[in-house]
């Protein structure tokens, strides 16, 4: 009896056949499509897009420097005629000087006189000065002045000066004084005092007194 082919062998035979068919038509599509990206030399050309290259520049800060001003231009000399004018001087070479001419030309000349040396004055001394005729005789000569007397003005009055070795009144000033006429009445009257002189170490010498002097209205 003769064997009999089931009709499943036959299917998976053509089966086999057709995936057969299939790999070798991708396989010819692949190759085809690599072949066109190849030129006809062979290489492979891959475009690529160029890039923008950015180069960084370093950046030095300048600081602004200020130049000095120039110095100011000296001023331009001036040529100053000279007012005077030297002549020439003539001059005799011919002459001789006569060595037997005495050179004294005199006596030698008088040293100048030292000026008297300005003598001390005593504050304090063994015998002081006295006025003479006492206070009586300085305020018979006191005079009240007029401004004084109506303005009511009253009070005392001080003054100091020098009685020298002759006992007369010198550098005479008022210290204190209620007003200014007072002062020079009193200046006045004491000036012309007569003292009796102070003496140190029994010689007679410049003393410094201060005398006061009243005023007052009746």
């Amino acid at each position: 009896m003769a064997s009999r082919k089931k009709p499943g062998a036959d299917l998976r035979r053509d089966y086999m056949l057709y995936v057969q068919v299939g790999m070798v038509l991708a396989l010819v599509i692949l190759l085809t499509a690599f072949n066109v990206s190849y030129d006809s030399r062979g290489d492979f050309q891959v475009q690529l897009e160029e890039q923008d290259v950015v180069e960084m520049e370093e950046i030095q800060q300048t600081e602004q420097e200020t130049t000095p001003p120039p110095p100011p231009r000296p001023p331009v000399p001036r040529e100053v005629p000279d007012d005077e004018v030297i002549e020439d001087q003539d001059i005799d070479w011919d002459s001789s000087l006569d060595l037997e001419e005495s050179l004294d030309t005199g006596p030698p000349p008088a040293p100048e006189e030292e000026e008297e040396e300005e003598q001390e004055i005593f504050v304090a001394v063994e015998e002081s000065p006295e006025l003479q005729g006492g206070m009586e005789a300085l305020y018979d000569e006191l005079e009240y002045p007029d401004f004084a007397r109506r303005a009511g003005i009253e009070g005392r009055v001080v003054v100091q000066f020098v009685v020298d070795e002759e006992g007369n009144v010198t550098n005479p000033r008022a210290l204190t004084s209620p007003h200014s006429s007072l002062a020079e009445e009193a200046i006045r009257v004491v000036s012309q005092m007569k003292f009796t002189p102070g003496k140190q170490r029994n010689r007679a010498v410049r003393v410094q007194m201060s005398l006061p002097v009243m005023f007052e209205l009746n």
